[in-house]
């Protein structure tokens, strides 16, 4: 048992079984033994591969998404370039290198970075020095202003709270440990007053799991109201589901394999599928325009990849126009990350002129 799990075992020992949600956070971020504050997940190296590590023409659809909010919004001459959990800076990397094509753009955003993990904010001041970004752990603490946002694989990884629906009733489930068994899935005694917060016709079964997370919702409202607030426009990319549903999609990942979630806190990365019918409806409640959600492929298709894929093949070798027609196909497949991941968009009404949508993706 790692000095983590310890820790936990102890806890629960103590008060009792913990939520999905306090195993998540102690696991991924407590301050000593969590796994986003120690590892350095990214690459072939580690536990999974982003969009941006895949190609760089991820990052450069993203950046001229991005320019074109600006434009939209009136070319502001300040705007905050936030993106939230940057990991190495590769993809903002490649939205810089976008930018240098309008440098009325490039004069008009300060770099503000989302991170807690020490040794991926050294990656990303070492790759994104000379735009002198400043760190936050948290996105309350970046300037007020209008804001340029992106979220790729961020919000998955946010604490999930799960129901289970057990003998009738929508209770909560649970993590307790016992010495025989270890950690362990259990169910709360009665009824969880979360039950609430479900779809009204939301059908049940014996065993049906249901995951909301709050911390997405305050995430969502927190973006969207500084967005409706100030102006801007946040993309979102994430895997998840369009529509909300009784889905257990709760998982833990290392080495690129799937591992046991309660095996070993701190060691794996823990995720869960993001809910973008319920983010979107979010935003709009808190006063912001929502776009999509779009899957991944149809955003990208739509945003021209594979046009800018054409171009570039050009000059290539044929081992390398290989390379590249592998990483569009793993970016856009609907059976790779294509139809799993979905793009939604909050933006200011200022974004949307004549009720148009932004580029590739529709108003929802």
């Amino acid at each position: 048992m790692n000095t983590l799990a310890a820790r936990l075992a102890e806890r629960i020992a103590r008060s009792g079984p913990i939520t999905v949600a306090d195993y998540m956070a102690a696991a991924l971020n407590d301050p000593d033994h969590g796994y986003y504050r120690t590892a350095d997940p990214l690459g072939a190296g580690g536990d999974f591969t982003t969009a941006p590590e895949i190609s760089q023409l991820f990052g450069e659809l993203v950046g001229a998404w991005l320019i074109d909010c600006w434009e939209q919004a009136g070319r502001p001459g300040r705007v905050n370039l936030v993106e939230l959990g940057p990991g190495r800076g590769t993809l903002m990397a490649d939205i810089l290198r976008v930018g240098r094509h309008v440098p009325d753009w490039l004069k008009a955003v300060q770099l503000h970075l989302v991170e807690i993990n020490p040794r991926l904010r050294q990656a990303q001041a070492e790759i994104l020095s000379a735009y002198t970004p400043q760190w936050h752990a948290a996105l309350s603490t970046v300037p007020d202003g209008p804001m340029m946002l992106v979220a790729n694989e961020f919000l998955d990884a946010l604490p999930i709270r799960q129901l289970i629906f057990w003998n009738g009733a929508w209770r909560e489930r649970l993590v307790g440990w016992s010495a025989e068994t270890g950690f362990e899935f259990v169910v709360s005694a009665g009824p969880s007053p979360l039950s609430l917060l479900l779809p009204a016709d939301l059908p049940a079964t014996q065993g049906d799991v249901y995951e909301l997370s709050p911390a997405v919702i305050a995430a969502g409202t927190e973006i969207a109201r500084r967005i409706a607030r100030d102006g801007g426009a946040a993309l979102i990319v994430d895997y998840g589901r369009t529509e909300s549903a009784a889905v257990e999609t709760l998982q833990a990942v290392r080495a690129h394999r799937m591992v046991k979630v309660l095996d070993d806190p701190g060691a794996a990365d823990l995720s869960a599928h993001v809910d973008f019918a319920l983010l979107a409806r979010v935003a709009r409640e808190t006063g912001a325009i929502a776009a999509g959600p779009a899957t991944q492929g149809a955003f990208l298709d739509e945003l021209g990849i594979g046009l800018r894929a054409e171009r570039i093949r050009r000059g290539l070798t044929a081992d390398a126009a290989a390379t590249l027609d592998q990483a569009v196909a793993r970016l856009t497949d609907p059976k790779a990350m294509g139809q799993l991941f979905k793009v939604l968009a909050i933006v200011s009404p200022g974004i949307t002129p004549a009720g148009l949508p932004p580029p590739g993706l529709a108003l929802c």
